[in-house]
């Protein structure tokens, strides 16, 4: 039995202009007899944006709000991620991800102002993105109902997407013969769908947006020197920039040699696989610097333990829990080691490759007069036998009880010797 629609008078629809997108606002409208009012977050999509007020009223909106956030997304997310060192599955660097709360935060701020009692998004039943979503209007204002589309109609892949477009005359950009699900930001750019769901296809070059192949890159390396303030990057080669500007110019100098792309088969949240492409220069920059500024000022045991939060703070990201207690207290903790990591890290550029080429800061722990091989009063090299002595002790004590060293095969024990009483 089918369950009943929800009543809802009027929805606020996160709205790209894309496939998707463009095919609910006509859907909500005959499904629920509602008003739709259309919110678009500018988070550096570029030309994405043009035309879209018109795309969305004649597709049957009665208004779309778009909000310039290219500089809170840059500051307030992006810059959290590289200062946490967050990276999902040892190569997503969360592009998608980190965008998805933002969104929905002022998805639901803008609910608000125009007094509607419902949003809507264009996520599939499958992905990971629904939960991102729902799970930040639910952190954010639980009372405003959720409606997806995907989950709901009978609408069953892209190409019935495009067919119900054409047939309530919105225009849509996807064809038939080359469809790609692309999302595009300040950030990156990801490419999934069409062809690249089978593994062992190989990529052409089409597919790529934002850099050159890197066999195509300049034959000369560049040199960028990217300065820090407390985790923060502030500055490129000496000149002072906004968050988003500074990972505009990033995106442009590592496309042009071909840094970020990654090509990778990811576990959904939903827990299936998926394959997909995806093109980060900037962010592949500010991830390598910020690891070479972290290695010159964070001590061992703090910068070893940070790594163990990265690997859980990712995957909060990538699960959709931005706004959740534990992703705050993982922001506290990453907040209090980014003090020292204050500095420029100068990286070379060549051909798809970030080759290290210098690190410099004022809270540098490496001492140059003690990593020295001579003798000075800070190390004493004959304290390393004690030393060496008390940290090799329980190795010792298992050679001296004969036990294997692989810990396999261990000796049967000798129950013979332990008597009842």
């Amino acid at each position: 039995m089918t369950a009943a629609k929800p009543e809802v008078k009027k929805v606020v629809l996160a709205y790209s202009g894309g496939l998707d997108t463009s095919v609910i606002v006509p859907w909500l409208k005959e499904n629920y007899g509602c008003e739709v009012v259309c919110f678009t977050a500018d988070l550096g999509q570029s030309g994405e944006l043009e035309g879209l007020e018109e795309k969305a009223l004649n597709s049957g909106a009665s208004q779309i709000v778009i909000k310039d956030l290219k500089e809170e997304f840059a500051s307030e997310y992006l810059f959290r991620i590289v200062r946490a060192g967050a990276v999902y599955e040892r190569k997503y660097l969360l592009g998608t991800s980190a965008a998805r709360p933002l969104i929905s935060k002022y998805l639901v701020e803008v609910a608000h102002q125009v007094g509607a009692d419902a949003v809507a998004h264009g996520a599939t039943g499958k992905g990971n993105d629904q939960v991102r979503f729902e799970l930040t209007v639910m952190a954010l204002d639980p009372r405003l109902k959720v409606i997806a589309p995907w989950r709901e109609w009978e609408i069953r892949s892209r190409e019935d997407a495009i067919a119900y477009a054409q047939a309530h005359n919105v225009p849509v950009t996807a064809t038939k013969k080359t469809i790609y699900s692309r999302d595009h930001n300040l950030w990156h750019i990801s490419h999934e769908g069409g062809p690249l769901e089978d593994p062992w296809w190989e990529p052409d070059e089409s597919v790529f947006m934002l850099t050159a192949a890197p066999q195509e890159a300049p034959d000369e390396p560049e040199y960028v020197e990217i300065e820090f303030e407390s985790g923060t990057p502030v500055a490129v080669n000496g000149q002072k920039m906004s968050p988003g500007e500074l990972v505009a110019f990033l995106n442009a100098l590592g496309g042009k040699h071909g840094i970020g792309r990654v090509d990778m088969v990811e576990n959904r949240l939903v827990g299936m696989k998926s394959r997909g492409i995806y093109e980060t220069p900037g962010g592949t920059i500010l991830m390598e610097a910020h690891r070479q500024l972290e290695s010159l000022v964070l001590d061992h045991a703090t910068m070893q333990f940070k790594d163990m939060v990265a690997l859980k703070y990712a995957e909060l990201v990538y699960n959709g829990q931005w706004f959740s207690p534990l992703k705050e207290a993982l922001d506290a903790f990453v907040d209090a080691t980014q003090g020292p990591v204050t500095g420029v890290a100068r990286l070379k550029l060549y051909k798809g490759n970030i080759i290290p080429a210098g690190r410099k800061s004022p809270f540098s722990l490496y001492r140059e007069d003690f990593a020295t091989f001579g003798q000075e009063d800070v190390y004493d090299q004959s304290d390393a036998e004690g030393f060496i002595h008390l940290f090799g002790l329980p190795l010792k004590v298992r050679a001296l009880n004969k036990l294997p060293v692989a810990g396999m095969n261990m000796p049967k024990p000798d129950y013979s010797r332990f008597k009842r009483d």
